[in-house]
């Protein structure tokens, strides 16, 4: 009985040893140890002991129960168990539009631009309160400071001494001379030379120093420069090799960057991964990934965030914003300038009714754009009159303007008097001369807009105008007019898309006369057409430093494109972002939204 309690003792000490190495899953290696242990057994022992009543004394065997610590030895199994390796922080961000390019002179495309603040790097960025604070230079420039001439003539900007490519290159005033003169080559295709046509020079007198020379002040400097750089160590000898870098890699694998992550690969239709920068010049960020995960449309979006497959998306439809919060996210505004509205094509090109200015008003009175917002945006947004309405707390909203109400009547009144009339009794206008009043509208696949052109496409049939609807992709839409973009090629007269000026500034390149592409001209912007009145507009604003005056000016353009209806509005759109509950440390700006990256975190 002894051996036997002896024996099951020790077996329960190996088995102890084992169980965690089996839990742990490491190789078990055999170890022979010393082990004390405590048993209970029962010996038989003499007592000496006197009986009762007697004075005899004898001795006596008696049974007792005792605990005795014995040493042993046995064989156990030693478990080591490797250190585990660090936990990646990977955050997933679902995006409905594949960018374009990653080469910041080459897009006009939102989804492609705001990704800069995470490979690229701007001078100055903008905080969520949309102020700039400086990024790449010591202070941002101002008359205040000298980095302003009084005359707003000259800009000097002044470079920290610590920035660097992510290839441990100096990043120096070099590479913003070379990132002017990539924009002004003529043998690069860039989206658009604005505003790098408005410089006189540019001087780089040491490597921490960039001049900027104008020809006359140039009033939106700061919001419209050095919106991402170009390396110049990398891209400079494949300019001199093959006379563009139109073609050049680095334009969607921009592995040599300034931002705190840096392009790892890029999977068309499937994703774009970037990974965080280890000599980032201000310290690593706390994630270890951006994963971009490229959904077909709003709806896969909306399911990848509930089921916690994304962390991040934006711009959801908002009949979805129910489903989101009920899910968990949160969703945030933020005001970046920007409303949904239609482009009106004026040139050659377009059909008779898009260059007539009272179609283009009949049409503003035929949209019942209350219920539009209403029906379709639930009442979370409300039309846009002008494309500066994000701006008007600053007073750059003429208040003489009058906005577009629904009067279905007056627009077919009005249409009348213009001569478009049914001679056929087909429901759908004519001119005088049989033309019929078709005006062909062309916007991207995005639910939201693909619901709008059914609706408006009723609206206006009811005051006998016909519009026939394209949706294209995103990629297609919002490409070069060298690479056949459709709206730059004038094959629709109406575009749809969400825009803003230049937030914060209330400059608007789009509608100068010399941004109208043509084959000389591949790289222009303007997509409507040539209004001398507004270009002169335009020029003078661009040219006044003086705050009341230019506000005055901006106040006659608004007014002036209202009337002429070159862009109707349909409703104001905030950025809308989609948070999952393992974000932290997350905050936008409207301007680089991605301004506060490297604090970004996961739970």
């Amino acid at each position: 009985m002894k051996q036997k309690l002896w024996q099951l003792l020790a077996a329960l000490v190996v088995l102890t040893m084992l169980v965690p190495g089996l839990a742990g899953c490491a190789t078990p290696t055999p170890q022979v140890v010393e082990k004390i242990v405590t048993q209970v057994v029962k010996e038989t022992v003499k007592e000496t002991v006197i009986v009762e009543g007697t004075p005899q004394v004898v001795e006596k065997e008696v049974t007792k129960v005792i605990e005795k610590e014995v040493t042993t030895v046995v064989e156990v199994e030693k478990v080591v168990t490797p250190t585990p390796e660090p936990v990646r922080k990977v955050a997933t961000f679902a995006w409905t539009q594949e960018p374009d390019t990653l080469n910041p002179l080459y897009t006009n495309m939102w989804f492609s631009s705001i990704i800069q603040q995470l490979y690229n790097c701007w001078p100055w960025e903008f905080d969520d309160q949309n102020v700039p604070f400086p990024k790449l230079v010591t202070e941002i420039p101002s008359m205040e400071n000298g980095g302003v001439s009084e005359d707003g003539l000259v800009v000097t900007l002044h470079l920290r001494d610590d920035i660097i490519w992510s290839d441990g290159t100096p990043l120096t005033s070099a590479d913003f001379v070379f990132t002017y003169d990539m924009a002004m080559s003529e043998a690069n295709t860039v989206s658009s030379q604005y505003p790098y046509y408005y410089l006189d020079t540019i001087e780089a007198p040491d490597e921490r120093t960039v001049v900027m020379n104008f020809a006359e002040p140039f009033a939106p400097w700061l919001a419209t420069f050095w919106k991402g750089l170009l390396p110049k160590h990398v891209l400079e000898p494949v300019f001199e090799a093959e006379g563009s870098i139109d073609e050049a890699e680095w334009n969607l694998a921009p592995t040599v960057g300034c931002g705190p992550f840096v392009f790892d690969v890029w999977e068309s239709g499937s994703f774009i991964r970037f990974v965080k920068s280890e000599d980032y010049w201000l310290g690593e960020p706390k994630l270890d990934e951006i994963y971009y995960q490229f959904v077909p449309d709003d709806a896969s979006q909306t399911a990848a965030l509930v089921a916690g497959d994304a962390d991040l998306g934006t711009f959801p439809p908002l009949s979805d914003v129910p489903i989101l919060e009920a899910g968990g996210l949160e969703i945030i505004t933020q005001n970046g300038g920007y409303a949904e509205g239609w482009f009106f094509n004026f040139r050659d090109m377009a059909s008779p009714g898009a260059r007539d200015v009272r179609v283009r008003q009949a049409i503003a009175m035929a949209l019942d754009r209350d219920a539009i917002n209403r029906d379709l945006l639930l009442g979370l947004t409300e039309p846009a009159e002008t494309l500066w309405d994000g701006l008007a707390a600053y007073g750059y909203v003429s208040p003489d303007i009058e906005p577009w109400t629904y009067d279905p009547d007056a627009a077919r009144q009005l249409l009348e008097e213009a001569g478009w009339t049914d001679t056929d009794g087909d429901g759908i206008r004519e001119d005088a001369d049989g033309n019929k009043l078709t005006l062909i509208h062309g916007t991207t696949i995005r639910e939201i807009r693909q619901d709008a052109q059914a609706v408006t496409q009723q609206m206006l049939r009811e005051v006998g105008i016909d519009l026939q609807i394209l949706s294209f992709d995103a990629d297609l839409f919002f490409e070069s007019y060298s690479n056949g973009s459709p709206a730059a090629l004038g094959e629709v007269d109406i575009m749809e898309w969400s825009d803003c000026t230049a937030f914060p500034d209330p400059d608007h390149y789009y509608w100068y006369c010399d941004e109208i592409p043509d084959d000389e001209n591949p790289w222009g912007a303007n997509y409507f057409g040539c209004d001398e009145t507004l270009d002169e507009l335009f020029a003078r604003q661009i040219a006044t430093i003086n705050t009341e005056e230019r506000t005055a000016i901006i106040q006659e353009i608004t007014k002036y494109m209202h009337d002429q209806v070159y862009w109707l509005g349909l409703w104001v759109d905030p950025d809308y972002w989609i948070v999952g509950e393992r974000l932290t440390g997350v905050k936008f700006s409207g301007v680089t939204p991605f301004y506060n990256i490297m604090e970004w975190d996961l739970k």
